[in-house]
């Protein structure tokens, strides 16, 4: 079977000269044939290719090879299809022999390795492609050689974090949310990076409109991305304030979830044994003549002049002065009086500690309520006095470590009241 030509895959008439598209490519057909090279063929033998090309280059003191070396380098391999190997590369200028029988890398076959490397260092690291594409940008900053293309990735990148982030939200899900919101954390420093290199390209006075223009764009996003934590944390105020807890257990409907996030397919099929029943297959015990009485009954007047009297029984006073079982709030009033003499930003362990696992639980899904202030505060009440304490709640990703009053560990956090928070910056 004949490989197709590149006019097979343009529409009849159509010539390559004619695609201003293809022009990059054409003119990049070394490069390229060098990665056609290494990446042509089944997965072992792209395997092999790459191993061999990066331990050659990778010796930077003694960057020559001669056979015997190479031969005892690659011990593990088999010689015949070593020698193949080394013939490929050799053949699509990957390698080159000296006039010394020495193997080196190419010019061609080095660039290939360092971005191979590149890729395989940022592959190691969650969202390795906003890492790659932010260092990419940095270094053809420092060369001078930025693209509208190369800032049209990275603008790409965010806008698709930014999908992604509104989608998590729009779910409702506390663990999309949370997912999310590490994923955001994890990306802090490329986001930084990228700003830095930002302001850089928009304060030369000399840069290129179309660049201008796309920087400008990247850094609105990234604006969006700097301000989807805050609202992160309201969807989880808002969860928090649903969040059912089971009885005075202290453990809540989110812990159950995440446990059974934990488990597998088979445990959870388990779970369903026995409180499935069939239903079970009973003889008929009427006959028809039995069948036949019981229709007439239902059919007959009595029973239809039964169904439409509904004369309302007659009406009965009720008690006077009778008043309702008040709640005892007791526990949320001690609880505000504590926060409202609160001086200074405190750990958030250290505000809801005090009189076991379950109080201090009471007390942490109390906070969440402080995140809706004044706007859906009851106009009077204990409660609406809680509400309208003027504190902050900051949570965190990381747990701290507890061990006194029943707590182990608690997710970092702090109450802050608001005469102490710092200014906005204008």
């Amino acid at each position: 079977m004949t490989e197709p030509f590149l006019s097979d895959f343009l529409a009849p008439g159509v010539d390559a000269d004619e695609v201003p598209e293809l022009a990059a490519l054409n003119s990049a057909r070394p490069l390229l044939d060098a990665f056609i090279t290494l990446f042509r063929g089944t997965e072992a033998e792209v395997l092999m290719r790459l191993l061999v090309l990066r331990e050659i280059g990778r010796e930077a003191e003694a960057p020559r090879w001669s056979p015997d070396a190479l031969r005892a380098r690659f011990t593990y391999l088999d010689p015949v299809k070593l020698e193949t190997v080394l013939k490929r590369l050799r053949d699509n200028a990957l390698l080159a022999i000296g006039e010394d029988g020495q193997y080196h890398l190419s010019d061609i076959g080095r660039n290939a390795v360092a971005a191979i490397a590149m890729l395989l260092r940022f592959g190691e690291e969650e969202d390795a492609e906003l890492g790659f594409l932010t260092a990419q940008l940095a270094g053809l900053q420092a060369v001078g050689g930025v693209t509208a293309e190369s800032l049209g990735h990275l603008l790409s990148k965010l806008n698709d974090l930014t999908w992604h982030f509104e989608e998590a939200i729009a779910s409702g899900s506390e663990f999309r949310i949370l997912d999310a919101r590490r994923r955001l954390s994890a990306n802090g420093r490329w986001l930084e990076r990228g700003t830095d290199i930002l302001n850089k390209l928009l304060a030369d006075p000399e840069v290129d409109f179309d660049i201008a223009r796309i920087a400008q764009r990247i850094g609105l996003a990234q604006s969006r991305l700097a301000r989807v934590d805050a609202a992160f944390q309201r969807a989880l105020n808002k969860i928090e304030a649903q969040r059912v807890t089971l009885g005075g257990s202290g453990i809540s409907s989110s812990d159950v979830a995440a446990w059974l996030r934990r488990l597998d397919i088979a445990m959870l099929a388990s779970f369903a044994e026995g409180g499935l029943a069939a239903v079970p297959d009973l003889p008929l015990l009427a006959g028809g003549h039995e069948l036949l009485d019981r229709a007439e009954t239902a059919l007959g007047d009595d029973k239809v002049r039964g169904e439409v009297d509904a004369t309302l029984p007659p009406p009965d006073s009720s008690p006077v002065g009778t008043a309702p079982d008040a709640e005892d709030l007791a526990m949320l009033e001690h609880f505000t009086h504590r926060l409202e003499s609160l001086p200074e930003p405190r750990p958030l362990h250290h505000v809801i500690a005090g009189g076991g696992f379950a109080l201090a639980s009471y007390r942490l899904s109390l906070l969440a309520l402080l995140a809706d202030g004044e706007d859906a505060s009851p106009v009077d009440g204990p409660i609406g006095a809680f509400m309208r304490l003027p504190l902050d709640v900051r949570f965190g990703d990381e747990l701290v470590p507890v061990g006194e009053d029943e707590i182990a560990a608690i997710n970092a956090g702090e109450v802050v009241p608001r005469a102490t928070a710092l200014p906005a910056q204008s």
